[in-house]
């Protein structure tokens, strides 16, 4: 029956969304006991800026951590809002991370503060909240609209409070480059609504 068919691939959905979200939390985990193990090793391949070498460092950056408290406070914001972007497909999805992760790694290399290593996944879940939050407008769909205010409600003010320039020990610049890379994720990755062709009669 269709409806049996159509309730079985949302499900399906749902479970590699959830699936590929818990796995990908389960490595930032995975990598930070790597690096506490090996005396921090890995903290070395976070982003320095305006260093032609560490160009290399933008892509990993966006998986490790300087410690677990860092780590902690990204998996719950990491886990919903892409499991969320992944119900849309993990095709579109992985191009949307692809997108945000590089964009932004860049933007930590060209504008961060001299002599200061950034690392994190913050940069990506600043992202997510801005794809999330304008994608349904973008696209027209009511439910998009809807999960897009209910991320707004719910991680707004913390989005908000992690731009501003004021705090210490925290790189405003990746959360900036970070959600502005998301909203242009969800107009460049947006899915075209098919046109019914006008009939006269």
């Amino acid at each position: 029956m269709p409806g049996t068919e159509l309730e079985r691939s949302r499900g399906d959905r749902v479970k590699v969304a959830a699936g590929l979200m818990v796995g990908w939390v389960a490595l930032l985990w995975l990598l930070e006991v790597v690096d506490v193990i090996s005396g921090h090793a890995l903290d070395g391949l976070g982003i320095t800026p305006r260093t032609p070498s560490e160009l290399v460092d933008v892509v990993p950056a966006a998986f490790l951590h300087f410690g677990f408290a860092h780590v902690a406070a990204n998996t719950v914001p990491l886990l919903v809002m892409g499991f969320l972007a992944a119900l849309g497909g993990l095709r579109r999805f992985a191009a949307v991370c692809a997108l945000i992760i590089v964009a932004d790694g860049l933007g930590v290399w060209l504008i961060a503060p001299a002599h200061t290593n950034t690392a994190g996944a913050s940069g990506l879940i600043f992202g997510l909240f801005g794809f999330l939050l304008v994608s349904g407008f973008v696209e027209r769909r009511p439910l998009g609209v809807l999960v897009g205010l209910l991320v707004g409600a719910v991680w707004g003010g913390s989005i908000l409070a992690g731009l501003a320039p004021t705090q210490t020990g925290v790189s405003w610049q990746a959360h900036l480059v970070g959600l502005v890379s998301g909203v242009a994720a969800a107009f460049w990755f947006r899915r075209r609504i098919p046109t019914t062709p006008a009939l006269i009669r």
